[in-house]
């Protein structure tokens, strides 16, 4: 399903900061600071040309995961088989823009309609740039609050200590979200980290469309922050 050279991109990065103690007095030292970059995401069907969908700000590492939830919740990509191919575009110029391309080839075409959310996506808004209202309301089936696994309050509270030791890259810089799927028994299947919470969910979804493990109906999903109305929309879609 991937293609192409998938080099890890730094999720961190070197700085010296500026540290004022308890007396005032001022100094530096080296620290760790999240990697923020653009990553514009397209689509292309059989006979068609690459089609810009979207470009959002995230931290590099699961690109091609990124990629693939973002489509998938925005309709695109309908399921996994969908997914040729994913690949970074090397028809750029300069090594800072070639991995933060990616294209994905679909086994069938895409209607081009969907591709007008094309935007800028800023790490904290995932939807400032969508053209209209109607554009929000993505179609999704009515959710039976029974229809779920339950969860023990004691079980809840674990997961995120499971969670927690899974982010290295939070360890490491102290200033990042992160999304995972967990099972009613709270055993927690996939970690992914993020600037942006919404592509933190992405990826995760990603992971499971490229997995075949879709749709996530018996499984939980764990955000850290608060649930925006656009990460309630991808759980509902994917699951």
């Amino acid at each position: 399903m991937t293609s192409g050279n998938a080099q890890a991109r730094r999720k961190s990065t070197d700085w010296k900061v500026v540290t004022v103690n308890g007396e005032g007095r001022v100094g530096t030292k080296p620290d760790y600071v999240v990697t923020e970059e653009p990553m514009e995401i397209r689509a292309e069907g059989p006979g068609q040309e690459p089609v810009q969908i979207s470009v959002t700000m995230r931290t590099p590492g699961n690109d091609y995961e990124l990629a693939v939830g973002f489509l998938y919740t925005e309709g695109i990509v309908v399921r996994p088989d969908d997914v040729r191919t994913v690949k970074y575009c090397e028809l750029v110029e300069g090594e800072e823009q070639k991995y933060n391309i990616v294209t994905v080839a679909l086994a069938r075409g895409f209607d081009m309609a969907l591709a007008r959310r094309a935007m800028v996506t800023s790490a904290s808004c995932g939807i400032c740039g969508t053209e209209s209202i109607d554009q929000l309301l993505q179609a999704t089936e009515p959710v039976d609050r029974d229809s779920g696994p339950t969860i023990s309050a004691k079980t809840l509270m674990s997961i995120s200590d499971s969670i927690r030791a899974a982010q290295p890259t939070f360890d490491r810089t102290g200033g990042l979200h992160a999304a995972a799927l967990f099972a009613s028994d709270g055993a927690v299947s996939v970690v992914r980290e993020d600037i942006g919470r919404h592509n933190a969910v992405d990826k995760v979804i990603g992971a499971s469309v490229m997995a075949k493990t879709v749709p996530l109906t018996r499984q939980g999903l764990f955000c850290s922050g608060r649930l925006s109305f656009e990460i309630i929309q991808k759980a509902a879609i994917a699951r």
